[in-house]
């Protein structure tokens, strides 16, 4: 009776995706051409990088899973050569991120005192436990906001009263910085009229904390991937670019979503953003 039971019910559906003739994907993907390929051909693409950027929108579910996807599959291929990194941690953080990933005490202790995004239990959580489960290292990449806020205000001149310590949470003073450079000139164009040329300064002062705390953590046969916003990485820009000034002639692949009505092609101000663009459909249900 079960079996008849759900004979009936593949049936009925089937029908009813036959009616309808549509696919509805979750996402489709696209190399840096815009022409789609399927998953593996992406995993093959990342698999000889020494560092992986997936540039994310950060309320996106599908962004979330590939994610750790993408992370699942580096360590089959990686073992414990693998360094994962994430904006969503600041690097005041690290000490309690380390003694979490060592089992000196459990999740509740640990999310009590360590800076959380809103949405960490459903999107970062998973990430963070399995680097615990497989004893690999999580580094808190990011500048703590305090700073950051500090460059908003004052510019880069306001980190110079900062102590030693304090300045041992930044990139080396003082950042190299290109105003020039598609981000961050972006950035006081989006202002409309209202921002201030310290905006971009503040970004660079993220992006370039991230790309250095990932070159203290990297040497020759480590594979570093970076979780972060998409427009860090966007266009090989932004932190890649500070990367590329810390540690030149690294392999760096970049995986980017980005959220269309349409996904049956990319956009075309979606073409060439990163070596893999996934589209995702912008009515999709969001994690907050």
């Amino acid at each position: 009776m079960i079996l008849k039971f759900l004979l009936a019910a593949a049936v009925s559906i089937t029908g009813l995706m036959s009616v309808s003739g549509q696919e509805n994907p979750a996402y489709r993907l696209y190399n840096t051409e815009g022409k789609e390929i399927k998953y593996s051909a992406m995993l093959k693409g990342i698999t000889g990088a020494d560092a992986v950027f997936l540039g994310e929108l950060h309320n996106n579910p599908i962004a979330h899973w590939i994610e750790l996807e993408v992370t699942e599959y580096l360590f089959e291929q990686k073992g414990s050569s693998l360094v994962l990194g994430a904006e969503m941690f600041e690097r005041d953080d690290q000490l309690i991120i380390n003694e979490y990933l060592a089992g000196l005490y459990d999740a509740s202790k640990f999310e009590a005192e360590v800076k959380l995004w809103k949405n960490y239990k459903t999107d970062y959580r998973p990430l963070v436990e399995f680097s615990r489960e497989n004893g690999l290292p999580f580094i808190a990449t990011n500048i703590p906001r305090r700073y950051a806020s500090m460059v908003n205000k004052g510019g880069f001149e306001a980190l110079d009263s900062l102590s030693g310590k304090a300045l041992g949470y930044l990139a080396p003073l003082p950042f190299p910085y290109d105003p020039e450079l598609k981000c961050y000139s972006d950035m006081m164009q989006m202002g409309g009229g209202h921002a201030t040329e310290n905006l971009p300064k503040a970004q660079a002062a993220k992006d370039a904390t991230m790309a250095w705390s990932l070159a203290e953590n990297w040497s020759e046969g480590k594979v570093l991937i970076h979780y972060n916003g998409s427009y860090h990485s966007k266009n090989h820009q932004g932190i890649i670019w500070y990367l590329n000034h810390y540690l030149p002639g690294m392999e760096i692949v970049t995986i980017e979503i980005v959220s269309q009505y349409d996904i049956s092609t990319l956009e075309e101000e979606n073409i060439g953003i990163a070596d893999f663009i996934i589209a995702v459909p912008a009515n999709m249900t969001t994690t907050y």
